[in-house]
This record gives structure tokens, C-alpha cells and sequence, in this order.
């Protein structure tokens, strides 16, 4: 039996983060390079969302969500 592990669109990459710590280096590579920077996750991070800061980064939110499926999470909006 496998963990259900769940990313909702909606919450904090703060939250996310902390529930999922290998999220960060997910993001690191994604296209979200300064959340590894000291307290960048403790700050922005508390009210940036997935969809948020995907847009401020011109990335695809759809690209993000496949490889986020792909790494055996499921994705909700």
C-alpha cells in the first residue's frame, strides 16, 4: 500500500515545501532557483502558490503538473 501524496494548486510552496521537503530541489530545477536561498521559502514562500509563481517565472503550469505526476505525486487544483 502505497502514501497518497498530494499537491493542491492552492496552497503555500511554504506548506508544500514542508510537507515534501524534496519539492525544493524539484523547484530548484524547475525554473525556481532562488528558492534555496536562506529564508526565501520562510518569506515569499508563505504566500506564493505553485500557479503564482509560475506565472512571475514564464513557466508552464502544465509542464510543472506533468512532472509533478511524474514523480508519483497527484495534482490538485
Amino acid at each position: 500500500m502505497s502514501i497518497k501524496r498530494t499537491i493542491n494548486l492552492h496552497r503555500s510552496v511554504h506548506d508544500l515545501c514542508t510537507e515534501y521537503p524534496e519539492l525544493i530541489e524539484f523547484m530548484k530545477e524547475a525554473g525556481f532557483p532562488d528558492i534555496v536561498k536562506p529564508g526565501m521559502l520562510a518569506t515569499a514562500g508563505r504566500f506564493m502558490t505553485l500557479p503564482k509563481g509560475a506565472m512571475m517565472k514564464g513557466i508552464e503550469l502544465g509542464q510543472l503538473v506533468e512532472k509533478l505526476r511524474a514523480l508519483g505525486f497527484e495534482v490538485e487544483s
